[in-house]
């Protein structure tokens, strides 16, 4: 929402140049210049190369967590999580988007900050603030148009361009400056600060907030959330934030342009969502003066607030509003909405409970049924004269053609590509990650240019028997093996599978296979060595780890105290020292630790 990871990697390039400004270059030549457009346009690549590999890398992805949660905390309040973890499932398993051939799945988190924010990093992880839950009161469709901008930033891969874009404003500058003195670096910096925040990440911003517009009403969630998310936004960082970095001043809000924030000012936000809205109700749907819902330019009603603590009749106004926009979407006529008046002069209607709750509360408070459904039935009848359904359906057409050659080309990635995502699906169950590990074998199964279907089988078997689906794990694993018995890897895969089911003696065999196979590829003696141990034969598994340290020395670190005497005695000692010497260490940090506890306050020892 307001400082997202994308624009944190692009402050943190202008914040690391301020430091340490370059000295400025004497003389500059044909040859000099075009050395430094390359030296712009490989700054370009190198950073956005290496934020994309962080980007597909699942390692990374688990760290982000850890690392948000280790300084934000996770949240305790069971209802937040259980809210967030039901509106992120609905965008993610119903949402219209497609993910990046070189993109993970979405993870996410509920953070106990007290910050009005969320965030998508890199990773495709979202982190979400409890006050950000608390800002929104945690209503659903708003949180649903944050977390899908959010999931949008992802989808677009922004982090990895807006800071590559950064990097490369920088440099580029930087080489004019140093080659032509134009400025002092100080203004130098507020200069790439500002080009940045208005050329790079605003204009993300916006493409977010449509991008969480359609992935949030294609999973069925109210088309008025996103402007009433604004609207509530507005209101929390002008009036309730006790945070001076993210208050918003009153007077700012109507200036001619966005102001030197990286993020849109709230109230162009809001419009635009709501134009969307506007558009997504074939042009029928408005709300004027941020209270009266119109149809067709005709006021229909106008809400009031319910909420005790302050006016929320904007935040009304878009979600009846949203209801109204849904309905004109998804009916082709009148008669589809089964409007019914109602005896206190309401009306109900079709489709979600939920999403039209609102609605129906209005229409009957204003006692509005009976007008609704003249307004319905006139805005039908008058779009075969302005087109308004037509103009809907092709627009619709044109963003399921374009998401159809995103899928296409996901599913015509070539060999390397796919054989990454096989790697990130077992990565996924190495974490105990059965459904995005299996949500990337789809994509791996559905591509024509798996190098080994043998290898995907057996990889997939790992993800059921992490899922506990014995069945189809034994089917994948014997599929794998028997389609390519003389790759290690369909053994070593399957013996692992038998495993995680509890089957040692089948995962021993297979192991023993797998050497057998491949008697220079390590990974068969270390798993028989630690099956022959789980199945306390010590003999045997003190040879096979002798055999492992043979093959591999390098896998030394996987040969517990108790075996490594008797297969490297110097390098047995030498573990036993270094474990000695991080002792002490540990202890005499401890010691100091306590010792500064009971010094007194003032420093006296007397």
């Amino acid at each position: 929402m307001r400082k997202t990871a994308a624009t944190m990697l692009s402050v943190l390039v202008i914040a690391a140049a301020t430091l340490f400004p370059p000295a400025r270059a004497e003389a500059i030549d044909a040859w000099g210049i075009a050395a430094q457009a390359l030296g712009v346009l490989g700054a370009y690549h190198s950073a956005l190369g290496a934020v994309l590999a962080l980007g597909n890398d699942v390692s990374a992805q688990v760290q982000s967590e850890r690392q948000d949660i280790a300084e934000n905390g996770r949240a305790r309040n069971a209802r937040d999580i259980e809210l967030v973890d039901g509106i992120m499932e609905r965008l993610v398993q119903d949402g219209d988007y497609v993910l990046r051939v070189n993109s993970l799945p979405f993870t996410w988190a509920v953070t106990d900050s007290a910050v009005f924010n969320a965030a998508c990093y890199p990773t495709d992880y979202v982190t979400i603030n409890r006050g950000l839950i608390r800002g929104l009161d945690g209503n659903v469709d708003e949180l649903a148009a944050v977390l899908g901008h959010e999931m949008t930033h992802g989808i677009r891969q922004h982090s990895a361009h807006n800071y590559a874009k950064a990097a490369a404003q920088f440099y580029g500058m930087s080489f004019l400056n140093m080659n032509f003195g134009l400025m002092d670096w100080n203004k130098l910096n507020a200069l790439v600060g500002y080009s940045v925040a208005k050329n790079v990440t605003l204009p993300t911003e916006y493409e977010a907030d449509e991008g969480g517009f359609r992935i949030m009403t294609s999973a069925g969630f109210n088309p008025g959330g996103g402007a009433a998310a604004m609207a509530r936004m507005g209101y929390y960082l002008t009036y309730v934030t006790q945070d001076l970095q993210e208050y918003q001043d009153p007077t700012q809000k109507d200036l001619p342009q966005d102001d030197f924030s990286d993020h849109p000012a709230t109230e162009r936000r809001e419009a635009k969502l709501a134009g969307f809205m506007t558009d997504y109700s074939a042009g029928h749907v408005t709300v004027t003066d941020r209270k009266t819902v119109c149809i067709d330019g005709t006021p229909l009603l106008t809400v009031t607030w319910t909420d005790d603590d302050y006016d929320n009749s904007q935040e009304n106004a878009y979600l009846v509003a949203g209801a109204l926009a849904r309905a004109f979407h998804d009916y082709d006529r009148a008669e589809d909405w089964h409007l019914v008046l109602t005896r206190d002069g309401g009306a109900t209607l079709g489709g979600d409970p939920r999403v039209n709750e609102l609605l129906v509360y209005f229409l009957a408070k204003e006692r509005a049924g009976e007008r609704l459904i003249v307004l319905v039935r006139d805005a039908y009848a008058g779009e075969a004269a302005s087109g308004a359904r037509e103009k809907l359906l092709t627009a619709e057409k044109m963003r399921a053609d374009a998401r159809a050659a995103e899928l296409a080309e996901v599913e015509n990635a070539d060999a390397k590509a796919i054989k990454k995502i096989r790697e990130n699906s077992d990565a996924y169950s190495d974490y105990g990650d059965s459904v995005r590990a299996l949500a990337l074998m789809e994509r791996v199964f559905s591509s024509p240019h798996d190098d080994s279907r043998a290898l995907s089988h057996v990889i997939r078997a790992r993800a059921y028997a992490v899922q506990g689906d014995t069945a189809q794990a034994m089917a994948d694993a014997d599929k794998g093996v028997a389609d390519d018995p003389k790759d290690v890897y369909t053994w070593l895969n399957r013996s692992d599978v038998r495993r995680m089911l509890g089957d040692r003696d089948g995962a021993l065999a297979d192991a023993l296979k797998a050497i057998e196979t491949d008697a220079k590829n390590p990974y068969g003696y270390l798993i028989a060595a630690e099956l022959y141990d789980e199945m306390e034969n010590a003999a045997e598994a003190q040879e096979f780890f002798k055999k492992l340290y043979a093959v591999e020395p390098k896998a030394i670190e996987r040969i517990p105290d108790e075996y490594l005497e008797a297969v490297d005695k110097r390098a047995y000692a030498k573990r036993m020292k270094d474990k000695e010497t991080a002792r002490a260490e540990r202890e005499k940090e401890i010691r100091e630790k306590l010792k500064e506890k009971s010094r007194p306050a003032d420093g006296n020892t007397d």
